[in-house]
C-alpha cells in the first residue's frame, strides 16, 4: 500500500470513530470538528481543508511530518513512522501467509522433481527466503533514515509565538494588533487568519513580528496562526457591543459590512429597522443583502448545552424574494445554535446547526420547521445535556442532539434577506435565571 492512501485510510478510521461512517457525506463543519478532536489528542491544529483534501487523496506530495504525526498520535501511536510500521507489519504478515503458502507448494514440487539433490534444493529455498526478506527490509530502512532525517528538521511548532492586542476598545470597526514569532518553524509559508473564515487569512513572514488586522464584525473570535496547511497557534478575541448593532452585507466571499446606523430602533414595542434607515445608510436595497442585528455582551454566563431561548418574530420584505428567510443565530465560544427558516415552498434551503451537528435541507426533510415568515411567530429552543428541541408557536416541531462542548453563549443575531421585526427575547440559564430580557418597550 502506498504511504498515499495510507494517509487515506488514516483520516478514514478517525472519520469511523467519531460517527462518519460515509466520509464522502461530511460537511466543511465535520471536517472542522475531526481537526478540534486530533488538536485535543496531538496538540495540533489540523485544517478542516486539509483533512478534507487529504481524506480524498488529493495530494502528491506527503503533508508536513508535524501532521502526520499529529494524525498517528489520534490513532495511540507516538509517531507517523510507529503508525506505518504497524500498517507494513500487517501487510508483510498477509504476504507472509501467502509466500508460505507458495512456499509450500514449491516444497512438493522441488521434491518430486529434485529428488536426487535434496541439499541444493534446500540452499536454493533458504537463498530465496534471505533474499525475499532482503528486499522487503530495504525500503523499511530507506524510509525509516529520511523520517529520521526529516523528523531532525526543526519543525517545532510549539515554539511559535502567538499573542494580541487591540489598540481600541470595543469600537467597530476595531483595530487588532497580533504579535507573532515563527523564525524557529519550518514552514513554506505562514499566516494569520482572523476567524472561521478562510477568506480572512493574511500571510506573514519570519523576521517580522507584528501585524495589524481590523476586524468589521462584532463578536466571539477564533484567531489562527498557521503554517503551511497546519494550525499552530489560536487566540480568543472577544469583541462585545452591549447593545443591538446593525449591518447589511453582500452574498460575496470578501464582503464589507455596511453599518446600519439609526436613531430609533425601538418602536411601537418592537426592535426593527425601517426601509428610511437603510436609504439614509446609502445601502442600495435593490442588490441582494443579509440584514443582521447583533447583540455580544461583555459578560459570558450562560452554557450552551443548557439553557432557554424564546423570541417572537417576522421579517418584512425590501425587495421581491422567491425565499425570504429568517436565520436565528446564537453565537458560542465554540460552534453555533442555528435555525434558519423560510417558507414551507422554499424548505429545501432550510438549515439547522447545534454544535458539530448541521443539518441540511437539500439532504434532509425540513419542512417541520418551515414557516410563512411575514406573520408573527414564536420559536423557542430548549437544550439540556446537548439534548435540543425546537418549538415553533408552542409545538414540538423538531429534536436532535450533538456531541463536542460548545462552552458559553458569546451572543445572539438575527438575519434575514429583508428586515426583521422583533417583539421580544428571552435568554433563561439552566438554573432558572433570566440573563437577558427585552420587551422592547423603550424602557
Amino acid at each position: 500500500m502506498s504511504e498515499q492512501n495510507i494517509v487515506k485510510e488514516s483520516l478514514i478510521e478517525i472519520f469511523k470513530r467519531n460517527g462518519y461512517t460515509d466520509h464522502t457525506r461530511m460537511t466543511q463543519r465535520d471536517f472542522e470538528y475531526i481537526g478540534s478532536e486530533i488538536a485535543k489528542k496531538a496538540g495540533i491544529l489540523i485544517s478542516s481543508t486539509t483533512i478534507k483534501r487529504l481524506s480524498n487523496g488529493e495530494f502528491s506530495r506527503l503533508p508536513q511530518i508535524a501532521t502526520l504525526n499529529a494524525i498517528a498520535n489520534y490513532l495511540g501511536f507516538a509517531t507517523w513512522h510507529q503508525y506505518k510500521l504497524s500498517k507494513d507489519k500487517t501487510e508483510v504478515a498477509v504476504d507472509n501467509k501467502t509466500e508460505v503458502a507458495a512456499d509450500s507448494n514449491n516444497d512438493v514440487a522441488e521434491s518430486n522433481n529434485n529428488e536426487a539433490l535434496p541439499l541444493v534444493g534446500g540452499k536454493k529455498r533458504e537463498l530465496s527466503a534471505q533474499f525475499k526478506w532482503g528486499l522487503l527490509a530495504l525500503p523499511i530502512f530507506i524510509l525509516c533514515y529520511f523520517l529520521f532525517s526529516y523528523k531532525k528538521k526543526n519543525f517545532s511548532f510549539e515554539k511559535a509565538v502567538f499573542s494580541y492586542h487591540k489598540n481600541t476598545s470595543n469600537e467597530i470597526p476595531n483595530t487588532v494588533v497580533f504579535n507573532y514569532n515563527v523564525d524557529d518553524v519550518t514552514g513554506d509559508s505562514f499566516f494569520i487568519q482572523q476567524s472561521w473564515d478562510k477568506n480572512r487569512r493574511v500571510r506573514v513572514y519570519k523576521n517580522k513580528y507584528t501585524f495589524t488586522d481590523i476586524y468589521y464584525e462584532p463578536g466571539y473570535h477564533i484567531a489562527k496562526l498557521i503554517a503551511n496547511d497546519s494550525i499552530i497557534k489560536a487566540v480568543e478575541i472577544n469583541i462585545p457591543t452591549d447593545k443591538w448593532f446593525f449591518y447589511a452585507k453582500d452574498n460575496s466571499p470578501k464582503y464589507i459590512p455596511e453599518y446600519i446606523k439609526t436613531d430609533g430602533p425601538i418602536e411601537n414595542g418592537k426592535l426593527s429597522l425601517r426601509k428610511e434607515d437603510i436609504l439614509k445608510n446609502k445601502i442600495d436595497i435593490d442588490k441582494e443583502k443579509e440584514y443582521t442585528y447583533c447583540y455580544f455582551p461583555s459578560k459570558l454566563e450562560v452554557s450552551s448545552e443548557n439553557f432557554t431561548f424564546k423570541t417572537r418574530i417576522r421579517t418584512k420584505e425590501l425587495r421581491n424574494n422567491f425565499c425570504p428567510f429568517i436565520e436565528i443565530e446564537i453565537f458560542c465560544q465554540r460552534y453555533y445554535m442555528i435555525l434558519n427558516s423560510t417558507n414551507k415552498g422554499c424548505a429545501s434551503e432550510a438549515h439547522l446547526q447545534f454544535g458539530e451537528k448541521v443539518i441540511n435541507g437539500k439532504e434532509c426533510d425540513l419542512a417541520s420547521i418551515a414557516f410563512d415568515v411575514s406573520q408573527w411567530t414564536d420559536i423557542e429552543f430548549n437544550v439540556k445535556n446537548k439534548q435540543v428541541v425546537i418549538k415553533i408557536n408552542g409545538n414540538q416541531v423538531f429534536s436532535t442532539t450533538y456531541r463536542k462542548p460548545t462552552k458559553l453563549i458569546a451572543g445572539l443575531a438575527f438575519i434575514s434577506n429583508g428586515l426583521c421585526e422583533i417583539d421580544h427575547v428571552e435568554l433563561v440559564g439552566s438554573d432558572g435565571k433570566v440573563v437577558y430580557k427585552n420587551e422592547f418597550d423603550g424602557k
